[in-house]
């Protein structure tokens, strides 16, 4: 196999089917996408805010709405039968925490071994209440050398989808002033538990 040609095997007829029942839950709960497909099929798609479990189901039915095959990072553990699958079929990439490789090292080689691969991560790495925001997604970007492409819920207008594509720059405050000011006006659906102030935001992170 040659670097850029790993590919993903078709799903299971379950998964089929547990897709297409989560696919349901959100059309039902009539939501609408804005945006497009990224231009560049290699890169780091940012799911911001994220403070409900419902944002799982709502970005499932985003990115289908927008032609979007998805990715997303897992622990390692998850990946065992019986849900091993499962979870790779709805898009889910093991990761072994407990490995001396580091999990953005595991993450950029396989950006290096597909053509496409659009991984979305979870800016604030947690649905419950934080300030400041990981960095993991950053260096994934910076390492694989993909943009960072501004993905969103608004609960507020029921609508998500994606914003402009960012592609860092290695000076970490600047760019995170352009991603925060685009989140300013998405409203979580616990906006309680979400941060909009660039200084906390970025915290000890800053350079």
């Amino acid at each position: 196999m040659n670097q850029g040609d790993r590919l993903d095997p078709p799903p299971a007829l379950l998964s089929r089917i547990v897709r297409r029942l989560l696919l349901w839950f959100y059309r039902t709960r009539g939501w609408k996408a804005e945006g497009t497909p990224p231009a560049d099929r290699r890169c780091v798609i940012l799911a911001a805010p994220h403070t409900s479990n419902w944002d799982f189901v709502n970005v499932l039915g985003l990115t289908n709405a927008l032609g979007i095959k998805a990715h997303f990072m897992g622990k390692a553990s998850l990946f065992k039968w019986p849900m091993r699958r499962f979870m790779l079929d709805m898009g889910g990439v093991p990761i072994d925490r407990s490995a001396s490789r580091n999990y953005v090292d595991a993450i950029v080689a396989e950006f290096a071994a597909r053509k496409e691969f659009m991984l979305i991560i979870a800016a604030e790495g947690t649905r419950s209440a934080v300030t400041q925001w990981r960095t993991g997604f950053y260096h994934i970007a910076m390492g694989a050398g993909v943009p960072l492409v501004l993905g969103y819920v608004d609960y507020a207008r029921k609508v998500g989808g994606l914003g402009p594509a960012i592609m860092p720059t290695g000076d970490y405050e600047a760019d995170m002033r352009q991603i925060v000011d685009f989140y300013r006006d998405k409203t979580a659906r616990h906006p309680e538990r979400t941060a909009h102030d660039l200084d906390t935001i970025i915290g000890t992170n800053r350079k």
